[in-house]
């Protein structure tokens, strides 16, 4: 069973690559670059990206790159050795300036804020995807995109998979389905190998979606059911599907949901959260019908089912919580029906 007491034991959980990445780094061509590593996701995913180069005995070199505001992710990267530079991606003149290399994780996004402010969201979103393909042109990308550029579907139906057209709601889903024709221009036009890699809800403990079941449980603020259901999974997993899936990238462009094979029930989430934490959570509403829901079926197929089961996502998060674990502060608000972040 696994055991996280501490922030250092979090990192290890979520940075440790298995022996299948180790191989796949064999064979790999090429340097790694990871653009927006400063994030929720980015640090983690550059360590393990590290050790497992480390591991496979091919030399690479792995570079992470981001304005780097947090202090602790770059004491983090630091101690690990990955090669970091600090870049403003909105920066023509800095993007030109970036190192080629060969693959690319692209992770750089804006989603907060983009409502009353959209035209942050467009920048960072579209204009800087188009700085980047046209500096790197034909290398490798995994493109960090997210499960709200689908339409909402019914929790019966088993989400959508890559074969459903986008239909995104509101400006910040239309910007993320713009990144994605960005670097699909860039597969058209500069010989880019690109893999859309639509991500559900990470899990990592200092937030994430049962992060916020928890504080709203602990706070006894009603948890909306308009959203009725959703898809997660532990970082980790979503860490190693993201490198992995460098190998994937080939001439035509790629779709892949990245999350947890199950539909979990907000109720029933919020109910079993409760009992872990000793409180009885209170709803609000009516329960909904729909809500942006994805099949990871292919994911699945591809590189095996999570590690890490949704009951003991809630377990080491409900004992993150009372245990006072450090949070980000970067509330999912998977309960969004309209689109407005």
């Amino acid at each position: 069973m696994l055991t996280i007491r501490n922030e250092a034991q979090l990192d290890e959980a979520l940075s440790a690559p298995s022996p299948a990445l180790v191989e796949d780094m064999k064979r790999l061509e090429g340097d790694v670059m990871i653009l927006g590593a400063g994030g929720k996701v980015g640090p983690t995913l550059s360590v393990m990206a590290m050790r497992a180069v480390r591991q496979s005995g091919v030399p690479r070199r792995v570079t992470a790159v981001s304005r780097f505001t947090d202090p602790y992710v770059v004491e983090l990267l630091r101690k690990e050795q990955v090669d970091t530079i600090a870049c403003d991606l909105t920066d023509p003149a800095q993007v030109a300036a970036l190192p080629r290399a060969e693959n690319i994780v692209f992770m750089a996004g804006r989603k907060f804020g983009t409502e009353g402010s959209a035209c942050e969201t467009w920048e960072m979103n579209v204009a800087v995807p188009a700085l980047v393909t046209r500096h790197f042109g034909a290398a490798r990308y995994v493109v960090f995109s997210t499960s709200n550029v689908y339409p909402f579907s019914r929790p019966a139906e088993g989400g959508c998979d890559e074969s459903v057209a986008p239909d995104p709601i509101g400006e910040y889903a239309i910007s993320c389905l713009g990144r994605e024709r960005m670097f699909e221009y860039a597969a058209k036009h500069y010989g880019a190998k690109v893999v859309q890699f639509r991500l559900s809800y990470a899990i990592d403990l200092r937030y994430g979606i049962l992060f916020d079941l928890c504080r709203w449980i602990l706070s006894g603020q009603p948890i909306p059911l308009g959203v009725p259901a959703f898809n997660c999974v532990w970082q980790r997993y979503a860490n190693e599907a993201a490198l992995r899936a460098l190998l994937m990238a080939k001439e035509e462009v790629e779709y892949l949901n990245v999350t947890g094979p199950e539909t979990v029930s907000v109720r029933s989430a919020a109910r079993h959260l409760g009992k872990l934490l000793g409180r009885e959570p209170v709803f609000a509403g009516e329960e909904g019908e729909r809500g942006i829901l994805c099949s990871a079926q292919k994911c699945v197929e591809l590189f095996g089912y999570p590690d890490v089961s949704v009951g003991e996502m809630m377990r080491l998060q409900a004992d993150w919580i009372q245990s006072g674990g450090r949070q980000l502060g970067k509330p999912t608000h998977f309960e969004e029906q309209k689109g407005r972040f």
